[in-house]
């Protein structure tokens, strides 16, 4: 959809905006174009308080019944107690192996349609269609669809079997990009856009109701030249919306360490550049060790496709490898026996620090020495027996980099304060991503639980009412947001956050037609003097 003649309508404003064609984006737009969900008759919900809830008002579609009374007693793996609902509703008792039917009925009503704009950078599926194409999705295909579209069903046609129950990421992008076609959803979607400002936009005398404006640019494609090929120019638009949906999601700025020498050329923040290096021959087994830091899965995956070459890595994190908050620590081995396989490498073969003299500034690993667990001088019984079992990897736990040199060299320290030096032919800093919100004053970090801290979704996500996704911070009514930026990272959880938006959407249309008046900014300045007074309380109590 192109969207520069969108202007030529000053008058008009669209009830929704949503920026981000991620998952997030698609589910919203699926719920937001008629797809309503039900109690199917015949169903029933293994859990029976649950199921005694849903029995109340059968005739009531979700959209219309009180989330939060749905919600009392429900528990499971988010936080957000309207994702553990849509969850349970979607996959009930998915956590114990179980495939229950879900017993929701979708029926597309296109009265209840809410017209809307989902705003994307590439095709629909989001960084889906940037993540490498080969590894396994670390959830279970049937977590990774969308309401409506069996992703075993939509992979059978494709006449290939889900390896291990798991998908590659390049099956997922594809899925999703079929999915908005197959639900007819591609009306509302506009692809090669990039949004530049979201401000609010007051009401004027003319009658115009406040709203929000988003501004940015569309890249299209110019006249043919006689080569065959074409020039693209990038053609600014500008909306208005009563609403407007946060859901970029947040692997769009790499993380930083933010110590001396992270510039440098062989120092890489993610994983395609190991693989570009790989593919141009530039890693093998008699390469200098190649240092990963960071103990996520993206970080072992940089581990398997080196440790696949037989090149020499190096490997450093600050957490444990007991850590209870580490990922491997929460991941069933028989689903994920790669990973399960990097956590046994990280455990078995460890670095050994010997106490440095006073004079030494200490340990040197030199290019010359593989990786492991003999290069230190006190090694472990269990790394000594298990020398032989994962050849050329060595594991630095609770330790930082303080410093990468010119020379390719590493200053690694431990928690303990004793530094080692090591050789590298290359360094992959694998600890997570920001979003970009450069869209939003201050990059959008007034909207953090911390507002004094940078947006992330592990540490400070957007904070929002957990039954309506209602940003409490926003400048006005009606700025939502959902997903990783909400801190729900899994597709499975991230689907609650539509049903949340969508729900609160359609009662505020109730509302309206009911002649409630302007209910939405009187439900805005409550929340704000509600978080206003929290905080006030917070300083006393200091």
């Amino acid at each position: 959809m192109d969207l520069h003649d969108k202007e030529t309508h000053p008058g008009e404003i669209l009830p929704v905006v949503i920026i981000g064609n991620g998952p997030s984006g698609i589910c919203l737009s699926y719920l937001l174009s008629g797809y309503t969900p039900y109690l199917s008759p015949d169903a029933s919900h293994p859990n029976p308080l649950l199921h005694s809830k849903l029995r109340e008002q059968p005739h009531l579609s979700l959209l219309e019944q009180d989330l939060e009374y749905l919600c009392e007693g429900l528990e499971g793996r988010s936080s957000n107690p309207v994702a553990v609902l849509f969850d349970s509703l979607l996959l009930p008792d998915s956590d114990f192996g179980l495939e229950h039917a879900s017993p929701l009925a979708w029926r597309y009503e296109p009265e209840r349609a809410t017209p809307h704009l989902v705003l994307g950078k590439g095709p629909p599926g989001g960084a889906w269609h940037a993540m490498e194409g080969s590894m396994l999705t670390l959830s279970l295909a049937n977590w990774m669809e969308l309401p409506g579209l069996k992703l075993k069903d939509w992979m059978r046609e494709k006449r290939r079997n889900v390896r291990n129950d798991r998908a590659t990421p390049a099956e997922i992008a594809s899925y999703y990009q079929h999915y908005v076609s197959q639900m007819s959803l591609g009306q509302s979607f506009a692809s090669r856009t990039t949004v530049t400002s979201v401000t609010r936009q007051p009401g004027n005398q003319e009658g115009s109701p406040p709203c929000w404006r988003v501004t940015g640019l569309q890249r299209r494609e110019g006249e043919e030249l006689g080569d065959g090929s074409s020039v693209s120019e990038e053609v600014p638009f500008s909306l208005l919306a009563h609403s407007v949906v946060l859901a970029t999601g947040t692997h769009d700025i790499p993380a930083r360490l933010g110590v001396e020498g992270e510039s440098l050329p062989f120092v890489c923040h993610s994983f395609w550049e190991l693989e570009n290096a790989i593919s141009r021959g530039e890693l093998d087994q008699s390469s200098d060790p190649v240092l990963v830091v960071g103990a996520g899965l993206t970080a072992a995956d940089a581990v398997l496709a080196a440790h696949h070459l037989n090149t020499p890595v190096y490997h450093a994190f600050r957490r444990s490898v007991t850590d209870p908050g580490l990922i491997f620590n929460q991941l069933p081995k028989l689903l994920y026996p790669e990973y399960h396989k990097v956590h046994q490498m990280m455990t078995q073969q460890q670095h050994r620090p010997s106490p440095a003299p006073q004079d030494q500034a200490g340990d040197l690993l030199h290019p010359s020495t593989p990786p492991s667990p003999t290069s230190s001088p006190s090694s472990s019984p269990t790394s000594s027996s298990s020398s032989s079992s994962y050849p050329g990897y060595l594991s630095f736990p609770r330790h930082r980099v303080v410093a990468f040199r010119p020379d390719r060299k590493c200053v690694l320290e431990s928690d303990s304060g004793q530094r080692t030096v090591v050789q590298v032919s290359m360094a992959l800093v694998l600890i997570g991503a920001h979003p970009n919100l450069s869209f939003l004053p201050e990059n959008g970090r007034p909207l953090g639980v911390n507002p004094d801290e940078p947006i992330s979704c592990r540490r400070n996500p957007i904070e929002v009412d957990p039954f309506t996704c209602g940003v409490v911070s926003a400048d006005g009514p009606g700025m939502y947001a959902m997903g990783p930026l909400v801190g729900e990272n899994f597709v499975r959880f991230l689907k609650g956050g539509a049903l949340a938006i969508a729900c609160d959407l359609a009662k505020r249309q109730r509302e309206e037609r009911e002649g409630g008046g302007d209910l939405m900014m009187d439900r805005w300045a409550d929340r704000k003097v509600t978080r206003h007074t929290e905080t006030e309380v917070c300083v006393l109590d200091l």
